[in-house]
């Protein structure tokens, strides 16, 4: 790779630690909005930025901020605000990976749901850039833990999501926190009337940049999507495999160490599997390659980075094992396949949080994505049965050698048995270490329909998201049986109400934030003029009990408390539980998780 500050990104005015990681990572021209962003930010204008997620937006403000900090002086110099953890995750590993040639620097995620203790422990220590949910940003301001005096630039990416989870206020009130002349970025796919008054309030004469997201379509190729849980992939993946025909297949993930550990789990179930990535040398790489394209391999495990400019014609079959964060990149990885006119397939694993950016895919493709369906055993054990009646066939048709046929002869005279018994027991131990069984999978998908606050919110104006409290109970009811299917829920009260100016939405996006609870699991929410109520998975935690309690809606404390049933025991602890496993009834497990 290249260790000089020559290069597109170069010319914009980046410095050359940067332009070395970008090159280390396989950036080889800016997207449109890095081009036209990043001198304007260099230069320490405010802007407004118009793109949809996976444009390159990240990069866009990331290497103008990395560029300008004195890496090392404790005190934070940027803030980014995030609608969600996921995202600030996604943002503070950006960070982390361009300034991987930068001393002392260092990036700090925070979000709800993480332990508080660590990270007051890295504030004391020390943070360059602080990336983080409205919640938890506001929690460390009030506890004052996080000084935002010394900030010199602040970004708010995807401001319009932060709107529909009910966070513009929030939001406003971080940016009070600040000393009014940091450089203030804004980053929106669209702007809405609130937004436009954020931008109004806090940034000072901002150059507004819109690009335009690239449509493409790839025509040669089947692209589908299977909705599943992480714990779930390699289940998915095996099940494909095993009935999906191909001839060979590129399997992208996210992370170099991931693609080692696939590519060991994939040769373990009896696949021929290699792996490349951003570590192995250029030779190690090539001759993996010159493998897949003579048959020696039939499956690659593959970073973006390693497969870049990979041209192998026998691929048949893309499968995107980790989605990836642009739409640009699932655009290259879907393109290894149905080359040469041929058709090829290509399936992409999504699980619920990942959402959005498989919205961001089928815009940019102009494609809905159908999903896949969960192959039966069934077919999975027709598959298996047809490739091995192949494989004794292709032996018969080569005219085995005349030794074997006299070892079945001896055999069945020794035992009295008939050949095809023998024929049999010969053909069990060869598969003994394959059975042409199927065992029962975790690989089904879970629920797909989300929680239908979020998705109305998303779909419909806010107002209409207002309907659901206002249905009769009979149909509220029915809707949250259908989105909570079989779960056992409770309700929850919580101290804020139409008075505070609180909607469903609000509800929604703080708990699914705030508890990394999948947004299907939140069931009836009703509003009334000081309090409203949730229904939520019964057997809550102590600990995420008592984190939301404290989690702030709208500025107010939720204090969460749960609903007693009538002629339900008086609970001293104030403390949700579950139904009691009796009477011919299972406790069914909570659907909370803690991170």
């Amino acid at each position: 790779m290249p260790t000089d500050s020559t290069g597109p990104f170069a010319e914009l005015g980046i410095a050359d630690p940067l332009t070395r990681a970008l090159a280390k990572l396989g950036y080889e021209t800016p997207s449109p909005i890095q081009a036209q962003s990043i001198p304007l930010l260099l230069q320490g204008r405010d802007l407004i930025g118009q793109a949809q997620t996976g444009t390159g937006k990240t990069a866009a403000f990331a290497l103008p901020i990395l560029s300008r900090i004195k890496a090392g002086s404790k005190a934070p110099q940027a803030l980014v605000i995030c609608p969600t953890r996921e995202l600030a995750i996604q943002v503070a590993e950006a960070f982390q990976s361009y300034a991987r040639n930068i001393k002392n620097f260092h990036v700090l995620p925070v979000y709800g749901g993480q332990e508080m203790g660590t990270q007051l422990r890295q504030l004391k220590r020390g943070v360059d850039v602080v990336v983080g949910t409205p919640g938890r940003l506001l929690d460390h301001l009030k506890r004052r833990t996080l000084d935002l005096s010394t900030v010199q630039t602040v970004v708010l990416d995807e401001a319009d999501e932060m709107l529909r989870m009910g966070f513009i206020d929030d939001v406003e009130s971080i940016l009070s926190h600040t000393n009014g002349k940091q450089q203030t970025v804004l980053f929106s796919a669209t702007l809405p009337a609130p937004i436009r008054r954020v931008a109004e309030r806090f940034l000072s004469d901002p150059v507004h940049v819109q690009i335009e997201a690239k449509t493409v379509t790839v025509d040669t190729t089947d692209q589908s999507y299977w909705m599943l849980n992480n714990n779930q992939k390699l289940d998915a993946l095996t099940r494909l495999l095993e009935v999906e025909p191909f001839d060979g297949v590129i399997i992208f993930t996210r992370t170099r160490s991931a693609t080692m550990e696939l590519a060991e789990k994939i040769s373990a179930r009896g696949y021929a599997c290699g792996a490349i990535n951003g570590d192995m040398s250029q030779s190690a790489r090539e001759l993996t390659i010159r493998r897949l394209k003579k048959g020696k391999i039939d499956i690659l495990v593959a970073t973006d980075v390693a497969a870049r400019g990979l041209d192998v014609d026998r691929i048949t079959l893309v499968v995107n094992y980790d989605i990836p964060h642009d739409t640009e990149s699932y655009i290259h990885r879907i393109g290894r396949t149905g080359r040469a006119g041929r058709q090829g397939r290509a399936v992409l694993f999504v699980t619920h949080r990942e959402q959005r950016l498989l919205r961001a895919i089928e815009k940019a493709t102009r494609r809905k994505l159908p999903p896949i369906q969960l192959p039966s055993d069934e077919e999975v054990l027709a598959q298996r049965r047809e490739r091995f009646k192949t494989s004794i066939t292709e032996s018969l048709t080569a005219r085995p050698a005349p030794i074997f046929a006299q070892l079945v002869k001896e055999i069945c005279d020794e035992t009295g048995e008939t050949p095809s018994a023998v024929a049999a027991a010969m053909a069990e131990l060869l598969q003994k270490d394959k059975p042409l069984d199927v065992k029962p999978t975790s690989a089904k998908p879970p629920p797909r329909k989300p929680a239908r606050e979020s998705q109305e919110r998303e779909r419909k104006p806010a107002r209409e998201s207002q309907e659901r409290e206002r249905k009769p109970k009979r149909q509220r009811n029915d809707e949250s049986a259908e989105n909570v299917e079989n779960v056992d829920m409770q309700t929850y009260r919580l101290e804020v109400g139409r008075q505070h100016e609180v909607t469903p939405g609000n509800i929604v996006g703080a708990i699914a934030n705030e508890i990394d609870i999948d947004s299907q699991y939140i069931g009836h929410i009703s509003i009334s003029d000081e309090y409203c109520t949730v229904e939520l998975p019964a057997g809550m935690p102590p600990e995420i009990f008592q984190h939301l309690k404290k989690v702030r809606v709208k500025g107010r404390p939720l204090n969460l408390s749960l609903v007693k049933k009538p002629g339900a025991k008086t609970d001293r602890t104030d403390k949700p539980r579950g139904k009691k496993s009796g009477s011919g009834e299972r406790k069914k497990p909570s659907k909370h998780s803690k991170s």
